[in-house]
């Protein structure tokens, strides 16, 4: 890149976030690394300055307004106007419906969908202003539908509603927003959902594995590449588009 440009991602502290952070360093972007704790953070941004990135650690919860203010704020003047935008923060609640409770559906909804809502809004001034942005908002393959997932779903599949929509609103002004919808990808969430239902985490990624053209889950790198396409010069001509990397037609 000739003019290194600030990047913001959110839910950067691990997995599919700090690889898509790590990758947006090496492509010579200026990076804010943005989790709920600020310590978390500072893991994936040192990471970034012990490779010779610069990079910014920052804590506040994607949720809260008026702390979103307050970060995009502070990435502002530290690192400068944020106009690259990889909305990425998730959590995971899951249940079969009629276990769900209202807590869960809520609070899965408020970090994916309200967080990327939040964040957008307080990013686009800058971006307007540059009258240059990319926007990069993660989805899923369960955005399709998947058992025990009515609140993922249902958030992801509201991720892409988002996406074509903002596509349209920020086109104008240079800015393109477009999605990624990983299929099953190997992260310490997923480990997780492993140790949840009692399943060993290498019979899960081996029998998700079978499930997919390719024959192999997943890893955040194979996303952080798709994201990186998308806030780059030149991505330009695509918006409102939502692209699946699951190994196949679908994950």
């Amino acid at each position: 890149m000739t003019d290194a440009r600030t990047a913001l991602v959110t839910g950067a502290a691990r997995g599919i976030g700090a690889a898509t952070a790590r990758r947006l360093a090496r492509d010579g972007h200026r990076v804010a690394v943005l989790d709920l704790r600020e310590e978390d953070a500072e893991t994936t941004a040192a990471a970034i300055r012990a490779d010779g990135g610069d990079a910014l650690a920052v804590g506040a919860d994607v949720g809260d307004e008026d702390a979103v203010a307050q970060a995009v704020a502070h990435v502002a003047r530290t690192l400068g106007p944020p106009t690259v935008l990889v909305n990425n923060a998730g959590i995971l609640r899951d249940n079969l419906l009629f276990k769900m409770s209202t807590a869960d559906f809520d609070d899965v909804l408020r970090v994916h969908l309200r967080g990327a809502f939040l964040v957008s809004r307080a990013v686009q001034a800058h971006q307007v202003e540059a009258r240059w942005g990319r926007v990069v908002n993660l989805s899923s393959t369960s955005a399709l539908g998947n058992r025990g997932q009515a609140n993922y779903a249902a958030a992801k599949a509201g991720m892409q509603g988002f996406t074509k929509t903002l596509a349209i609103e920020l086109g104008p002004f240079g800015v393109t927003v477009n999605a990624v919808a990983p299929g099953f990808v190997e992260t310490e969430m997923t480990r997780a959902v492993a140790e949840r239902v009692g399943v060993p985490f290498e019979e899960l990624l081996a029998a998700e594995a079978k499930a997919v053209p390719v024959r192999r889950v997943g890893q955040p790198d194979d996303i952080a590449a798709a994201v990186s396409f998308f806030a780059s010069e030149e991505a330009g001509f695509v918006s409102g588009q939502v692209l699946y990397v699951a190994g196949g037609p679908r994950g």
